[in-house]
């Protein structure tokens, strides 16, 4: 029987050798744009394997995405990944995008279903000439280019999927259609991690699953943020977070206190990848990573 932690390398219960990702979204001002160019530049000083950018549903936001990836591309020497959801989109739309990214020097993409633009609440439905599903999407992908697709995984469940062995179904399906990778929703409970990575070594699933992190920036937001994406926040958690809601300085350093501990204890049990949901902020991010150890380059060590 195989195990997703079995392939990814380092060693068993150290925090050394770990491998770390970034995400990023695609902003709209060029104020903002300027600070996200700073937010690459400072994530880049902690070498992760890529750093990714989101799509907005129903591909709102592609050119933006797309901009963004090319300033990752030309400012930093970490491999680009570029997000990619089939929601109301055809065929033919999506596989130019795909070209596109491979046209820019995107090296991976993230193939994602997508939410309708009414969010979750609102019923999918696939666009009658485009891809019905992500595991549909993987293989469009595939039939055009060989690099490393992601995809989407959720310990807790995905929250319209009727059960956890149907979610199951649904990302071995997209594994089988040629996926490498699976990033996973965020989560506060490893039990939960461990519970989802026992059952995908049941089912012969044995791809690296990349642990989802959410370091906490503002705990209200994250309230919101986890409503939406049936992430389960324990109450320990809550309460802990109330104590310092007035106190900006004691939020951020148990914000860095609570993910260093989540992050320790998942690597060991075996976790290696942690992909980090930075929210285009790169603070919380780095200061984790200082804690555990993870080596912070110099800024003139990077690329131009």
């Amino acid at each position: 029987m195989t195990d997703p932690r079995e392939n990814i390398p380092g060693a068993e219960g150290q925090t050394d050798g770990l491998a770390i990702s970034f995400e990023l979204f695609p902003v709209r001002s060029d104020d903002a744009q300027a600070g996200l160019l700073e937010t690459v530049d400072q994530l880049e000083m902690a070498s992760p394997e890529f750093m990714s950018v989101t799509y907005g549903a129903g591909g709102t936001t592609q050119d933006r995405t797309l901009g963004t990836l090319i300033s990752i591309i030309e400012r930093t020497s970490v491999p680009a990944f570029g997000h990619l959801t089939c929601v109301g989109a055809p065929r033919a739309h999506v596989d130019q995008m795909v070209r596109r990214y491979l046209e820019a020097g995107v090296k991976g993409i993230v193939a994602l279903r997508g939410d309708p633009s009414g969010g979750l609440q609102e019923t999918f439905t696939p666009h009658p000439e485009g891809y019905e599903n992500a595991a549909a999407l993987v293989k469009g992908i595939r039939a055009i280019t060989d690099i490393p697709v992601c995809v989407a995984a959720y310990p807790e469940k995905h929250p319209q999927s009727p059960t956890v062995e149907a979610d199951i179904d649904n990302l071995k399906a997209k594994i089988d259609n040629g996926a490498n990778r699976a990033i996973t929703q965020f989560f506060f409970d490893n039990a939960d991690l461990y519970r989802y990575l026992d059952r995908l070594a049941a089912r012969g699933i044995n791809v690296p699953v990349i642990a989802g992190i959410m370091p906490i920036l503002n705990f209200a937001r994250l309230q919101d943020f986890a409503a939406r994406c049936g992430s389960r926040i324990p109450q320990s958690l809550a309460e802990r977070f109330a104590k310092v809601a007035s106190d900006n300085e004691s939020a951020r350093a148990l914000a860095v206190e609570v993910a260093v501990a989540q992050i320790r204890d998942l690597a060991a049990n075996g976790v290696r990848y942690f992909h980090f949901y930075t929210l285009n902020r790169s603070e919380l991010s780095l200061a984790i990573c200082r804690e555990l150890g993870v080596p912070i380059k110099a800024a003139t060590d990077c690329a131009a």
